[in-house]
């Protein structure tokens, strides 16, 4: 694979990672292993610790330590990951119990079903339901999960000025797939999701809205980017986008570990394949 300033992707680079810098990892590790059921794919305890679902994407937590600043803030570039799940009702429910504050879910127009969390370090996490509120059937808990049934890394979600140029390099550069586009008219933005798949979703519009509860339903990851369509310079992007946010790995056509900058200057980690 060539640069990414000039490369056009023979096979699709994977989504490996959301890097996130945190002040104590231990703490970090047991949320979201105990509460949000990941478990530890490596280095546990160590500097850097890898943990995941179970699929090829995951959340690594690095030692940050210091006083610096930490999570999310209006005017991050970075903003959150989504946990995608069946029951979101349910989820909320064990959190709830086990003394975690989240968002009383609502249906988020024609979007999804949703509510909102904060890991320790204060970054958000969405609880995104496989089906709108008036297709949704309740489950049964299911014991051995903390969130009361099983659930996949739904999205890493970054904010982006010139969406062209973004689409320009993670889907014509990097291979990724453009799945679904969905307009959000009433607060002035458009989501883009992007996967390394060969999948292509029920309605070939990628802006019908019939196809979200299927893309909510994939076992996979996927790159939401969020387009705001005023404003364009009022977040920080780049290495200072969101404190803590390192930046986005994925595993590439390349020989060796490669690091380079999106068109927003947010920090992306090539790994050989078989390296992640």
């Amino acid at each position: 694979m060539a640069s990414p300033a000039s490369m056009k992707a023979d096979r699709p680079a994977q989504l490996s990672a959301n890097i996130l810098r945190v002040r104590n990892i231990d703490r970090s590790i047991a949320f979201y292993r105990d509460l949000l059921g990941m478990f530890e794919i490596s280095g546990s305890g160590s500097e850097i610790t890898q943990m995941s679902y179970g699929g090829a994407s995951g959340l690594e937590l690095r030692r940050g330590g210091g006083e610096g600043v930490f999570g999310a803030e209006p005017d991050d570039g970075y903003w959150k990951i989504g946990i995608t799940l069946a029951d979101v009702d349910l989820a909320r429910a064990q959190l709830v119990a086990a003394g975690i504050e989240v968002s009383v879910p609502r249906q988020f127009l024609d979007i999804g079903y949703l509510c909102h969390l904060t890991d320790p370090d204060g970054f958000v996490i969405e609880l995104l339901q496989h089906r709108f509120a008036e297709n949704h059937v309740p489950i049964d808990p299911d014991p051995d999960f903390p969130l009361g049934q099983s659930a996949t890394l739904g999205q890493v979600t970054l904010r982006v000025r010139d969406i062209d140029a973004s689409l320009s390099f993670y889907r014509d550069r990097l291979g990724m797939t453009l799945l679904s586009r969905q307009e959000v008219a009433d607060h002035r933005f458009t989501l883009y999701f992007l996967a390394a798949t060969d999948e292509r979703p029920p309605d070939p519009d990628i802006d019908a809205v019939s196809n979200r509860e299927w893309l909510w339903q994939r076992p996979y990851t996927t790159l939401e980017l969020q387009h705001r369509w005023d404003e364009p310079e009022y977040f920080q992007t780049g290495v200072d986008a969101g404190g803590g946010f390192w930046g986005v790995a994925f595993t590439a056509d390349v020989s060796a570990i490669e690091e380079t900058r999106d068109p927003d200057g947010y920090r992306v980690l090539l790994l050989p394949r078989g390296a992640d």
